[in-house]
């Protein structure tokens, strides 16, 4: 047996190589046979290299596979973002958008679940990074953190409570900060509502120690909700004001639960208990349904009665502010380290240039430090406190207004001090754009393919440009204008926002979009009125937050197609069928109910089945005579536009009418 030639791998001489490699030798005798366990043959290897290289068809385009691979994109970002990641061209991307019913450009950011949809179809797992953990990294890269370890106990000192003074609109609280700081503020707002955010510090005696403590003029109307959450994050303690002679109303249920929501201790005042009808006990029964139980009842919620009119008991309620700070919280920081805080509220100043109000919330905070506000920037050129006098160096829990920044930041802002102006700049930059990326995404509603047609016929569209005199109104003026509730058929659009007067640059991005302008607490500056005169642009004014929004409501509304309801006129039966030549075929009918008109619309059914929708009574008859109506419990003959009719069909006569819009 041992001379079988080398073909079938036995003996010979070079079918031998192959037995000694553990295996048959290849045909003509050559080396090899099975492989080795675990290794693959070259064929498996070309196989897996041409699967590798293998298109994944979305949408009829060949874009990359992507095996299950995690891609990291930020929130608002593009197409052409999205194809950078995965190197390949941006162009196919929106070829193969628009093939799966999507129209979006390459440099249009993209909604969140558009583009998870298009990373399953590459199989690619696509994680949108949110903005807080984009921050986060972004804020590391250049080895800060915001809420960073304050240190040990030992660099740990004392700092006075932050207080938000919540509660529904007219109820005191203006009142009550201006009877603190004795100072007006109320009077002159048109209004007099609160329509900016300010912050005070006041010194009050507690046991014989001088104690400080800052509040938060938090506005009260519903339509700043947006930024009173914010305040309440940057808050330690709220103070609730209801009246004694009104009790609790909505945005007093509101300012609880945001509290409770950002789990801060609540101070109850209940003010004008100096007025007629005052109940203070009332309250105290109402609140107990809200889970505020006063100290007096078992519980552990302070209630003081107060008059801030009258300045009754407004040492008292201090003095609560303190003892809950004191018994329920530890309010320590560390001063210090470099300084990071909140912007409260920042507005343009036409000298001073973009002005914020700072609360400091750890560290120390002085004149020439670099910070960065949100997407804005500068140096600390100088630091006020709340009567206008110069400050140095601002410790925890210190509102001071600043200046020496590029730009106006958000109200809620996050404010930190970092080594240097270009670091500083550099974090600005990229955050700047991210929040382009991420607003352009949000405002704008996706047209798809396929109701593209119907769009351009039936969308109406309200493009709006927002000024007003500083970033808190402007936020909240957007979000209550977001949350008007209208019609699918019409977009509001927020095109653009910003502190400072009307400029000549808004009024120019107004004609190219067909946008309205509006301005609160702020005109045009003198060259933007000439231009929106000439361009046709229009710029409507307003000095209380209620009346822009009821009017664009309107105008909203007014832009709605009228709706239409079906009215049911009458209904009647086919009994018999005659034919005429001259009129085709006539339906002789009884009037069941209501009344058959001439050139009425009908629907005809039979069987409870619906035939024809909308047909017409082209010709009607009572007897011989021609008829315009006739009423129920008659007999009559009529000639419809539906030819296809039948003994026992019944026939519904209706009309349309329009419905007014609540």
């Amino acid at each position: 047996h041992g001379h079988g030639g080398g073909n079938f791998g036995g003996g010979g001489p070079r079918g031998g190589r192959g037995g000694r490699r553990g295996g048959t030798a290849g045909a003509f005798g050559r080396p090899g046979g099975a492989p080795r366990k675990g290794r693959k043959s070259k064929r498996q290897k070309r196989q897996e290299y041409e699967a590798m290289k293998a298109p994944k068809v979305v949408g009829g385009v060949k874009l990359p596979d992507g095996k299950g691979q995690t891609i990291r994109l930020a929130r608002g970002a593009s197409l052409a973002d999205f194809a950078d990641k995965i190197d390949t061209e941006a162009s196919q991307l929106v070829q193969a958008l628009f093939n799966l019913g999507e129209m979006v450009t390459a440099t249009a950011s993209v909604s969140d679940e558009t583009l998870q949809l298009l990373g399953e179809e590459m199989n690619f797992k696509v994680e949108v990074v949110s903005p807080e953990d984009e921050d986060r990294e972004l804020l590391e890269s250049f080895d800060l953190q915001y809420g960073e370890d304050e240190g040990d106990e030992d660099d740990l000192e004392r700092r006075p409570a932050v207080v938000s003074v919540m509660g529904h609109v007219d109820h005191g609280k203006t009142r009550l900060l201006d009877t603190i700081r004795h100072t007006n503020v109320g009077s002159g707002e048109a209004g007099g509502i609160t329509q900016g955010i300010g912050a005070y510090q006041v010194e009050v005696e507690v046991e014989g120690k001088p104690r400080k403590i800052t509040f938060l003029d938090t506005p009260g109307h519903e339509a700043f909700t947006a930024m009173r959450a914010r305040g309440a994050k940057s808050t330690d303690i709220a103070v609730l004001v209801v009246a004694a002679d009104d009790g609790v109303m909505p945005q007093t249920v509101e300012a609880i639960n945001h509290a409770k929501a950002a789990d801060i201790p609540i101070v109850v005042a209940v003010n004008k208990i100096d007025k007629e009808g005052a109940s203070p006990d009332k309250i105290r029964g109402q609140l107990t349904e809200y889970g505020l139980v006063p100290e007096e009842y078992g519980g552990d919620t302070q209630f003081v009665d107060i008059s801030a009119k009258q300045n009754i008991n407004i040492d008292q309620l201090l003095e609560a502010i303190v003892l809950t700070a004191d018994l329920q919280l530890e309010l320590f920081a560390n001063p210090e380290m470099d300084a990071q805080g909140v912007a409260i509220e920042a507005h343009l100043d036409r000298g001073r240039g973009p002005v914020a109000t700072v609360l400091v919330q750890r560290g120390t905070l002085r004149v020439g430090d670099s910070i960065v506000v949100g997407d804005a920037h500068g140096r600390v050129r100088r630091m006020l406190d709340e009567y206008g006098n110069d400050v140095e160096e601002a410790l925890p829990s210190r509102p001071v207004q600043v200046q020496g920044l590029d730009a106006v930041p958000g109200a809620g802002d996050s404010v930190l001090v970092v080594e240097d102006d270009r670091v500083a700049r550099q974090i600005a930059n990229q955050r700047n754009a991210r929040k382009r990326n991420a607003l352009q995404a949000k405002r704008k509603k996706r047209i798809s393919l396929e109701d593209l047609d119907a769009v351009l016929k039936e969308t109406q569209e309200l493009n709006l440009i927002l000024k007003g005199d500083n970033a808190g109104s402007v936020e909240a003026l957007e979000d209550s204008l977001l949350n008007i509730e209208v019609a699918d058929d019409v977009v509001l659009n927020i095109i653009d926002r910003g502190v400072g007067a009307v400029t000549e640059t808004n009024v120019t991005l107004a004609a190219a979009s067909d946008a309205i302008i509006i301005g609160f607490n702020v005109r045009a500056e003198g060259k933007a009125t000439e231009l929106a005169h000439q361009e046709g642009v229009d710029i409507r004014y307003y000095t209380v937050i209620y009346d822009a929004i009821n009017e664009v409501e309107s105008a909203l509304k007014g832009m709605l197609k009228p709706i239409y309801e079906e009215k049911e006129i009458g209904t009647a039966e086919i009994r018999q069928l005659f034919k005429a030549s001259a009129v085709g075929l006539i339906a002789g009918c009884m009037v069941e109910t209501g009344k058959v008109r001439r050139n009425a619309t009908v629907r005809l059914t039979r069987d409870g089945n619906v035939i024809a929708e909308k047909a017409t009574i082209d010709s009607l008859r009572r007897g011989k005579d021609d008829a315009t109506e006739v009423s129920a419990g008659y007999e009559c003959g009529m000639v419809l536009s539906y030819p296809d009719i039948a003994v026992g069909d019944q026939i519904q006569v209706y009309e349309m009418v329009e419905v007014p819009r609540d």
